[in-house]
């Protein structure tokens, strides 16, 4: 993850580096048991404010790159260093990829795709 700044209520907030977005998909063919995305901060970074009015989405797409589910999640307003979201088993309609998005005010900042064949 590359350093960014954003700005919260006219506070100009920087996230350095050494945060790395993780996306952990478990499973078997199109049947996802368990799948998590979240940042993990060296201890450096674990000193900044973190991440503030932030959310986690999961998509799935075809193997034509069309999005075809996403799984919004809530947009949280307190400031967090290792934000975190789990996403529920599923079972995918076809092949394709899986996608965890981490956006910071409304912006995407990072995504992890994990793909899905056979």
């Amino acid at each position: 993850m590359r350093t960014f700044e954003y700005s919260v209520g006219g506070v100009t907030m920087k996230v350095p580096t050494g945060c790395m977005f993780t996306h952990v998909i478990r499973g078997s063919g199109k049947k996802i048991t368990y799948q998590n995305a979240g940042v993990d901060c060296a201890f450096v970074a674990a000193l900044s404010s973190g991440f503030c009015n932030w959310r986690i989405d999961f998509t799935d797409s075809d193997t034509n790159n069309r999005t075809y589910r996403t799984s919004r999640g809530r947009t949280h307003s307190e400031c967090k260093i290792d934000p975190m979201r789990n996403n529920s088993p599923q079972r995918l309609p076809r092949y394709g990829k899986a996608c965890a998005h981490l956006y910071v005010t409304g912006v995407r900042r990072v995504s992890q795709c994990h793909h899905i064949t056979k």
